[in-house]
């Protein structure tokens, strides 16, 4: 609602009075008062970076004989003035579970009619403790863990603030991809009497944070041939004898191979 400027009508027909009217591309942006004002409309916003301005034409009709008219046309421009930036934008949004610390999340950028501005960005928002912004980058804190077994998704609020203190903030949902990773074996057991054949040795346990993930085992080393796995146990062979006097022991490999996605 704001005034542009007073509008003044040159008439030789002195006693003349005059109606003024509004035409022109933009005319629907503005609007002329009892008292002759040029005036942007109620909820009519002009933008600075409009590069060609704003056009109406000026028509003024006067209240002689045949009513004569005359009309100007004028380009309307907006005073500059510091925008807000209106959204943050995060090129990536996802993380691969067991990334180090330091690891890149994703380039920060914000978008703001002021072409010229520079932006700072800070961080908040639930989980903002396990990141940190070096420059126009969003990454993981040097001390982070990221398990997607144990929490699929971070949220963080991202403020982007010009030179003059406006700002914007979004809310950015940081996804963890979930990595396949290789199991464990444990045993349970790892002694038995000598000369004893076809027992078992002990139970094989495997360790494996992608829950879903089947198994298979197999031996390796010097001595696998005197043992076998049997239903997830390892036994001597039937026809294999240990002895207590073998100073070293037996040496063996149990390699678990899991059927996840590499």
């Amino acid at each position: 609602g704001i005034q542009v400027g007073d509008l003044t009508v040159n008439d030789q027909d002195t006693g003349d009075t005059h109606t003024l009217a509004l035409s022109g591309a933009d005319a629907g942006l503005f609007e002329i008062n009892a008292s002759n004002q040029l005036r942007v409309k109620v909820g009519a916003s002009l933008d600075h970076e409009d590069p060609d301005g704003y056009a109406v034409t000026v028509t003024a009709t006067d209240s002689g004989t045949g009513a004569l008219t005359g009309s100007t046309d004028l380009i309307i421009t907006a005073d500059d003035i510091n925008d807000a930036p209106t959204t943050v934008d995060l090129d990536a949004s996802d993380i691969d579970e067991n990334s180090l610390g330091g690891a890149v999340v994703g380039t920060l950028s914000a978008t703001d009619q002021d072409s010229g501005d520079s932006h700072s960005y800070t961080l908040s928002g639930t989980d903002a403790d396990q990141f940190e912004i070096v420059g126009d980058q969003l990454k993981l804190v040097s001390n982070a863990s990221v398990d997607f077994e144990t929490k699929t998704s971070y949220a963080v609020t991202v403020t982007a603030s010009d030179a003059d203190g406006k700002s914007v903030s979004d809310d950015f949902t940081i996804s963890v991809n979930d990595v396949n990773e290789a199991p464990t074996v444990g045993f349970t057991a790892a002694s038995i009497d000598e000369n004893s054949t076809g027992i078992v040795v002990g139970d094989l346990i495997i360790n494996d944070e992608d829950t879903g993930d089947t198994h298979t085992l197999s031996l390796s080393g010097d001595d696998a041939g005197l043992f076998e796995i049997v239903a997830g146990k390892l036994q001597l062979k039937t026809d294999a004898s240990l002895d207590h006097e073998d100073p070293d022991g037996y040496a063996v490999t149990v390699t678990a191979t899991e059927t996840g996605t590499d």
